[in-house]
């Protein structure tokens, strides 16, 4: 008898036609949670490249042995902030002096899954390769990935053996839908701003912030893109005779915040398994009381045992004295969007050092402090020199995450 062959590992692109339903199979093993615990199970609904698809430039590989698909990995490049220089309009003119954003090739690593009995034999490594050399063919200068604080294999392996470095500790803060409305303080006022008028407000203000997408006016007119909001304290300005983002910004309030809305529930749906028959009741009798008695604004647990959906926070900012309040209210107004669509949380993503966190409501039991996100430096060479590798900077107070990739 001659001797078996053993199939070789084949890395290559995603066939959406052959390959879907196989890595969804892929994706089901992988998201089996323990029995004692809870586990939060995605749906991609049909669309396994969904979490990338509205990036500039995306790609997604899987692995292949014989027939059988034992891994994938997803990724996307785009052009984002990564630190500031002075601007001057002349040599000796400081009173004119101004920062202005430097920006670079940033790529992003998600998705990365491997079958549980093919683990431990390189494929999740080989994966990485292959995604980064497609990341450098393509201008990437820095690729970065996010996980759980204690996802040690994880960690382990873009760390120990593919180079990566702990770079930043961002705060998923995650609040539920309640069966009532949520209160907006009657003393703010809130304007829906057009996309054009959001991307002045945003590049004027806020194009300096780490990670600030560069095509921010793709994000903004995306259509999973529900709007941006501006909070401003009442009697300051009202929507009838909002006069545009350039007089506005000559003459602001002494406190404003905005923020923008993406609607995920459109892109894929999230579901907790694990719990007990006790906490599925206890849940489902404060959403009870919640609707019967809703004056009472009683906080209700949303019925997150079954797919739901969720919009996701973006682009928060503010400013003065009172722009923790302002954010307040529009989560306020964000939390009423949400249940008028059909949503059962609403979650955002900050800095740990951002001030306006404050003004966020959140459930700490949904939500994550420590999400870890870890960076490499792909090339020797610099976007501009003034920021030198970005990998070694010091986090700032903000930052800046893109809905496409949540």
């Amino acid at each position: 008898m001659g001797e078996e062959l053993t199939p070789t590992l084949v890395v290559r692109d995603f066939d959406p036609n052959r390959d879907r339903e196989r890595v969804e199979a892929v994706e089901r093993i992988c998201e089996v949670g323990p029995s004692d615990k809870l586990s939060l199970f995605t749906d991609m609904l049909g669309d396994p490249i969904c979490r990338v698809r509205n990036s500039p430039a995306f790609l997604m590989l899987v692995a292949e042995i014989g027939e059988e698909i034992v891994g994938m990995i997803r990724g996307c490049i785009k052009t984002v902030t990564c630190g500031k220089r002075v601007s001057r309009k002349g040599k000796q003119d400081d009173s004119n002096a101004k920062h202005v954003p430097v920006y670079t090739r940033v790529a992003y690593i998600l998705g990365l899954r491997v079958s549980p009995n093919q683990r431990r034999m390189g494929i999740g490594l080989k994966l990485v390769h292959r995604m980064e050399a497609w990341f450098r063919d393509n201008g990437g200068e820095y690729s970065y990935m996010a996980t759980e604080n204690d996802n040690l294999a994880s960690v382990k392996l873009f760390t120990d053996k593919c180079g990566y470095s702990k770079f930043r500790t961002p705060s998923i803060l995650v609040n539920p839908v309640f069966a009532h409305r949520a209160r907006v303080s009657p003393k703010v006022t809130i304007i829906s701003l057009s996309p054009s008028d959001a991307e002045v407000l945003y590049r004027r203000r806020f194009a300096t912030t780490e990670f600030f997408p560069r095509d921010i006016d793709s994000v903004l007119k995306n259509k999973l893109s529900l709007g941006t909001f501006l909070a401003v304290p009442r009697g300051s300005y009202r929507a009838e005779t909002w006069p545009g983002p350039d007089l506005f910004l000559s003459d602001p309030p002494k406190s404003w915040a905005l923020v923008s809305v993406w609607n995920s529930k459109e892109v894929f749906t999230l579901e907790v398994r694990g719990a007990s028959c006790v906490k599925r009741t206890l849940a489902k009798t404060t959403r009870v009381v919640d609707r019967a008695l809703p004056w009472l604004r009683i906080p209700s647990i949303p019925d997150l045992f079954r797919p739901f959906g969720f919009h996701f926070m973006y682009g928060l900012g503010g400013e003065g004295p009172e722009a923790v309040k302002m954010v307040k209210a529009l989560c306020g107004f964000a939390h009423n969007l949400a249940m008028e669509k059909g949503c059962r949380v609403v979650a955002t993503e900050v800095s740990p050092n951002e001030p306006l966190r404050f003004g966020i409501p959140h459930w700490k039991m949904l939500s994550c402090d420590e999400d870890l996100w870890c960076m490499k430096r792909l090339g020797e060479d610099y976007s501009d020199g003034s920021v030198g590798d970005w990998t070694k900077s010091q986090p700032g107070m903000s930052i800046f995450v893109d809905p496409r990739e949540v």
